[in-house]
């Protein structure tokens, strides 16, 4: 931890009395500590400062950090604004559901919600169309007896997003190049020059908006095609509020971006706790033959507790989103502080994910905590999907598509004779930011 802090920046300095957090480099801030130790100076931060402390990061500024539980209200909280993402990532999130705060967030969610509710998700025929990609790649896998699980994941991912889209096959590399393209806009310096990340991603940023203007003309002009963009489109068509078709693109490039690198890295840790937990193994495998092919439909998952319960205790001790910016917009009573109005906020999903105040023995991964319980499942169980207006529209999309991942390799590998293995130090190399994800270089056998 010490060699990610500056050691020339060690004074104690105040902002709004309340504390900063030492070590903060020149331009970065304490990114380096963020995305490489992330849980540590969580720790660190709170034993010695307290609560509430500002962490710098970089390019997006201070954020008033607050590992009090009364910061999870936040997310629920009408005098909060999402609209700081956008600051953050304007390239990317602008116009989007997850930056837009009221009545223009309601308009655009209402417009497009039903196509990922279970009733949408079923009449689209999606587990039809997820399960024979899902099948065939974790046969893939098989046949290769080992994989590097985060490149494996994330090109599975892609795949199955572009299959939502109706993408051609052969159209699937440019796809890929110009996504890669687009994603770099996360972290691209403010230098827009030619070649450099800037400039490429806003020109592939540009690319998908045309091809997705392209795909909503296509949904409007056949109409008996069906899928989910399809649903999405009419159900945006059918909406009470005159909203533009550039509403519509950059929901439809959020679905891209959100469903792609977030259930990837969940996907990947699913696999390292399969193969370095034989037990978890075999309790899912007993399942799998049980239920006996890969569910297809919202109704089916109930068949599969233990792949369902896999799926929420991965998302719980290793969720991918690990920090929430916000905006105040007045003053707010924060624990024991107040909080002036307009100060930049930072929620540390992962501090409460692993909170011993919200689980019993937070750092063990234990599916009995899903398997015996018998509430029903709480916002705080779900806070990595977040909560009140803000949830994320794509939970049940997620929910049915790892629990599908779990059954299908499952199912796959014990009818060959192997599981998996792990091959690689879990946790050298992890990332906590911009999303957290296992090292690109661990790799899984499946012997």
């Amino acid at each position: 931890m010490d060699m990610l802090l500056n050691p020339l920046n060690r004074r104690h300095r105040l902002r709004h009395d309340i504390p900063v957090v030492p070590g903060a480099f020149p331009l970065v801030g304490h990114l380096p500590a963020i995305v490489c130790d992330l849980p540590r100076l969580l720790r660190r931060a709170e034993r010695t400062l307290g609560s509430h402390f500002w962490l710098d990061f970089g390019p997006a500024g201070h954020l008033m950090t607050c590992v009090d539980p009364d910061a999870f209200a936040l997310l629920r909280h009408k005098d909060v604004s999402s609209a700081l993402i956008a600051g953050i990532a304007p390239e990317l999130l602008g116009g989007t559901l997850v930056a837009q705060d009221g009545s223009a967030h309601r308009q655009a969610r209402d417009a497009i919600k039903a196509a990922f509710l279970p009733k949408g998700l079923t009449q689209a025929g999606i587990g039809d169309l997820f399960e024979p990609v899902i099948r065939a790649r974790v046969q893939a896998w098989r046949d290769r007896g080992d994989v590097t699980i985060l490149r494996e994941t994330g090109d599975l991912m892609l795949k199955l997003i572009f299959s939502l889209m109706g993408i051609p096959a052969q159209d699937l590399p440019g796809w890929h190049r110009k996504y890669r393209q687009l994603v770099r806009l996360i972290v691209a310096p403010p230098i827009d020059l030619p070649g450099l990340p800037l400039r490429r991603g806003r020109a592939a940023r540009d690319w998908i908006n045309a091809q997705l203007r392209q795909f909503v003309r296509d949904a409007r002009a056949h109409a008996a095609r069906t899928g989910l963009i399809k649903d999405m489109v009419s159900a945006f068509d059918r909406s009470d509020d005159a909203l533009s078709d550039e509403v519509l693109v950059a929901n439809i490039r959020l679905l891209l971006l959100g469903g792609h690198e977030t259930t990837a890295s969940t996907m990947a840790w699913m696999v390292i706790e399969l193969a370095r937990q034989p037990v978890l193994w075999d309790a899912l495998v007993e399942e799998a033959q049980r239920v006996g092919a890969v569910p297809t439909r919202h109704a089916d998952l109930a068949q599969c507790p233990v792949a369902e319960a896999l799926f929420r205790e991965t998302l719980r001790l290793h969720p991918a989103v690990t920090l929430l910016p916000r905006r105040a917009l007045q003053e707010l009573q924060l624990g024991q502080r107040r909080i002036p109005a307009g100060t930049h906020l930072c929620i540390p999903l992962l501090h409460f994910s692993t909170s011993a105040l919200l689980h019993e023995a937070p750092d063990q991964f234990s599916l009995a905590r899903w398997l015996q319980r018998t509430e029903p499942i709480r916002s705080v169980d779900m806070l990595q999907f977040g909560t009140g207006p803000h949830v994320c529209i794509g939970y049940h999309l997620v929910w049915l598509e790892l629990v599908q991942f779990c059954i299908a390799l499952a199912l796959t590998m014990h009818k060959a004779g192997v599981r998996p293995r792990l091959l690689s130090d879990v946790e050298k190399g992890r990332r906590y930011y911009p999303t957290a994800n296992p090292s690109m270089t661990i790799r899984i056998g499946f012997s």
